[in-house]
């Protein structure tokens, strides 16, 4: 069961659709607006057990965000599923050598991205805190 979840994006707008789109989970969502909001959170919260993450943002960006929580352990144990646009192809293969574990183009289908979370959930790449393990979804 998914219970909390990180939302990492620049656009309010995007905030937004997110809750629409993760109501069906039930879950918590925390909402970070750059990669460095996203792992002071993350150290407050230590149980997120799935982050969203867009590349192109201030201050720090999805790329430098997965280097930074993969050293520090994070993507060992959330699974990060990159929404990216059109165009920046090469940020999302970076995103995936880092430990992302699965990517949704923007705009994306609300559909699509409920299957990607419920193949994670499936899976066991979102697991129950205690058993700490991620699956390679791609």
């Amino acid at each position: 069961m998914l219970k909390k979840v990180l939302v990492v994006d620049d656009s309010e707008m995007i905030h937004k659709m997110y809750r629409l789109v993760l109501n069906r989970y039930n879950c918590e969502i925390l909402d970070a607006m750059d990669g460095q909001q996203a792992l002071d959170l993350l150290e407050r919260h230590q149980d997120v057990q799935l982050i969203l993450l867009d590349i192109n943002m201030p201050v720090m960006n999805g790329v430098q965000f997965l280097e930074k929580a993969g050293a520090l352990g994070y993507t060992r144990r959330i699974p990060v599923v990159i929404i990216s646009t059109e165009g920046k192809e090469s940020d999302t293969i970076r995103g995936l050598q880092l430990g992302a574990k699965g990517y949704v183009k923007k705009p994306f289908n609300p559909t699509l991205l409920h299957e990607l979370i419920d193949k994670l959930l499936t899976s066991g790449a979102v697991a129950d805190l205690d058993q700490r393990r991620c699956a390679n979804i791609l």
